[in-house]
């Protein structure tokens, strides 16, 4: 969940690697450093802070030179400061290593190493590797074969990319577990761990796979097999769909209020050429799967982590709404661990916006080995989830920087409105039914561009509550998962304390902490359990807890201190939309208490690492 970037070329390496650190910043920020050599040595700049503390720092944005490394990380092994900030060296200064993963062997490596006289200067995991390196280089002239044979004594993840100061014509990168990407320039190669640090520069790009490594110099790279007998891969590149101003603010004061306020639009990428009014169903060409194989589906298993999670949570809800197959949802961190039983009749799909989080990539693995049959959900071409999978269902979401995730999450409940719709229409859904649930999707968009619309009330709102130190947020059935991504987004950018909690189990427990300093956020959707959400509000205001009520129902007039209204589409379609204000309403209580509502601490985007 750290950024890599790297250059060899024919320009000046320090301002390619600053750019490329600032567009990657959003997967990690508690350090920053890069690397370039120098008549046989390394200069080295890293800095605790983010990645303007390193371009700010001495003569970092002035120093020469044509090939570089760099790095900005999210702290695993060794607490932030300038010691653990990468890249790591060797004793001689002549390796530079820059790493993102965890090196699940480091303490035996570092004891071999201190044995042996080594002088470590930092906490992490990664400077072992920089020592091994520079060892090997001792028996061989090829840095490829140093970093491969290494490697070989390294257990756990990486993206690593490594420079020799001897050597300032190449770079040597390797993957196992964390993503690395190549771009493929005139003249010129870039590497980074996201295409967001090379769109501005090519859109020709290679995705390496785990067990690969590549040499790379300014008039082209080679790829082969890391294992002691190497082969040669050949590796051809594709060319993204992607351009810089992508992950411009354009405009917006941050990524997560622009985010939020361009799911309107992704909805509608979603949506485009997969709707079919012929049949009232939803047409997924990548889940390359036949009426008859969709017909011998037994159940459904959502898998992710985080807001991927419940939106698997609002998935399972709908295929058995509409498909009435039985489905579920877990955490891919520890369905990974607990030996499932694996039903090869049954569809497992793994969710991911990046396509590279490491528990939900296992659970696929493991999936896979034991014959289970699992597509993909993620929202980036070439990920190492979608090249796992080999089939699935592209989110369309377009790049997400803030670490909040907003319109992928909200694409996530689309695109499994689609799988819902689509199972369901090979079994006993009605034509008229399915055609109520493609008309209520093609409405969606429009009632997202409403409820944004009433972005100032929810401000407001967001502004008489942001001090409140926990909150409530309750739901039922279909608002449970609501209200637990309700939770976790206020926690994430705010950080105010927030549990979900459903409206049944209110009176197991929790509804001993009601007071008025604490706030209930009530999920209360327009359907057959009108009356008992009603009920529900009632219990905490004769307790004195103040309510917000997010609806699009027509509630009692006061029965709610303040009242959030969401407009209706279908009733399955609910979940979808009551998630939008509740992102705003985070929103804008982080803004009330001064928050990084882009880089909340202690958290990356992709979590690449256990």
């Amino acid at each position: 969940m750290c950024g890599i970037v790297g250059y060899v070329g024919h320009r000046q390496a320090v301002p390619v690697l600053l750019e490329g650190l600032h567009r990657l910043e959003y997967r990690g920020y508690d350090s920053a450093g890069l690397a370039l050599p120098y008549r046989g040595k390394l200069r080295v700049r890293k800095t605790q802070g983010r990645v303007k503390d390193l371009r700010d720092k001495g003569d970092t944005a002035t120093l020469p030179g044509n090939v570089g490394i760099a790095h900005t990380r999210w702290a695993t092994h060794g607490e932030p400061s300038d010691a653990n900030a990468h890249p790591h060296t060797d004793t001689s200064s002549r390796i530079a290593v820059v790493h993102n993963g965890i090196v699940e062997n480091a303490e035996q490596l570092r004891s071999e190493l201190t044995a042996l006289g080594v002088q470590l200067v930092s906490d992490t995991d990664t400077e072992a590797i920089a020592h091994l390196i520079a060892a090997e280089l001792d028996a061989t002239d090829s840095l490829e074969a140093a970093v491969r044979t290494a490697l070989h004594r390294v257990q756990g993840t990486y993206g690593l990319l490594v420079l020799d100061a001897r050597r300032p014509d190449e770079l040597v990168v390797a993957r196992n577990g964390s993503p690395i990407v190549l771009g493929v320039g005139d003249g010129e190669m870039f590497i980074a761990s996201d295409v967001a640090a090379l769109v501005h520069h090519t859109q020709r790009v290679v995705f390496l796979d785990d067990g690969e490594i590549a040499t790379l110099r300014a008039d082209g790279f080679r790829t082969s097999t890391l294992g002691a007998e190497p082969e040669q891969t050949d590796k051809v590149p594709t060319t993204i769909d992607m351009a810089a101003e992508d992950y411009a603010l354009g405009g917006y004061p941050d990524f997560m209020r622009k985010e939020i306020a361009e799911q309107s639009e992704a909805v509608r990428r979603a949506l485009r050429g997969r709707l079919d009014d012929r049949f009232a169903t939803a047409r997924l060409g990548g889940l390359n799967m036949d009426a008859r194989e969709l017909r011998g589906i037994s159940k459904v298993v959502f898998l992710g982590c985080g807001s991927a999670y419940y939106a698997g949570q609002l998935g399972a809800q709908l295929v058995e709404e509409l498909a009435r197959i039985p489905a579920t949802a877990e955490p891919a961190s520890e369905f990974r661990y607990r030996n499932p039983v694996v039903d090869p009749d049954a569809l497992y799909v793994a969710i991911s916006q990046s396509g590279e989080t490491l528990d939900t990539l296992a659970a696929v693995q493991e999936l896979q080995r034991k014959g289970g049959r699992v597509i993909g959900a993620v929202n980036a071409v070439g990920s190492a989830i979608a090249r796992q999978c080999g089939a699935g269902v592209f989110l369309h979401a377009g790049p997400e920087i803030s670490v909040a995730s907003t319109k992928a999450l909200t694409n996530m409940t689309v695109s499994f409105t689609m799988l819902a719709l689509l199972l369901g229409r090979v079994r006993d859904l009605s034509a008229a039914d399915g055609q109520r649930i493609v008309d209520g999707l093609r409405a969606v968009p429009d009632a997202i561009d409403q409820l944004i619309g009433d972005e100032a009330a929810i401000a407001e709102i967001a502004q008489r509550y942001a001090k409140a130190r926990s909150m409530f947020f309750i739901g039922r059935v279909r608002a449970w998962p609501v209200a637990r991504e309700g939770a976790q987004k206020l926690k994430e950018v705010s950080y105010v304390h927030a549990e979900a909690y459903q409206a049944s189990e209110l009176k197991h427990g929790p509804l001993a902490l009601i007071d008025p300093e604490m706030p209930s956020v009530v999920i209360v959707p327009d359907d057959e359990l009108l009356a008992k959400n009603i009920n529900t509000i009632e219990q905490i205001k004769a307790r004195g807890g103040p309510v917000i009520a997010v609806t699009n129902a027509d509630l009692p007039d006061s029965i709610a201190d303040d009242v959030i209204r969401v407009p209706k589409v279908a009733p399955e379609l609910d979940p979808m939309l009551l998630t939008i204000p509740l992102q705003l309403l985070a929103y804008h209580c982080a803004l009330a208490l001064g928050r990084d509502v882009d880089k909340p601490r202690n958290l990356a985007k992709s979590v690449t690492v256990e």
